[in-house]
């Protein structure tokens, strides 16, 4: 997770997909943000074949899940991922 992560434009990817769930509330995993990858890249100076390789590499570390809607992918943080990352640094 973390070699993921190492990356300024991951890192600055899944910080934009973290917008549900911060670690230590509750939320319903149904209700996390879903953004649509079009929209994600939205400000990055990011080409989309690399946006897409980076949220490969994402999804590959179980960072974020991804979902075909349509001609959209969307793509989202679940809360589990957060507590897992947290409980890292609280120990």
């Amino acid at each position: 997770m973390f070699r993921a992560l190492s990356n300024p434009n991951r890192l600055a990817l899944f910080q934009r997909l973290m917008t549900c769930c911060v670690p230590g509330t509750k939320c319903d995993p149904q209700q996390a943000t879903k953004v649509c990858v079009g929209d994600l890249g939205e400000g990055l100076a990011i080409a989309p074949s690399t946006l897409s390789h980076h949220l490969k590499i994402l999804n590959d570390a179980g960072l974020i899940n991804m979902q075909r809607r349509g001609k959209h992918i969307d793509c989202w943080v679940e809360p589990a991922v957060l507590q897992q990352l947290a409980g890292f640094f609280s120990h």
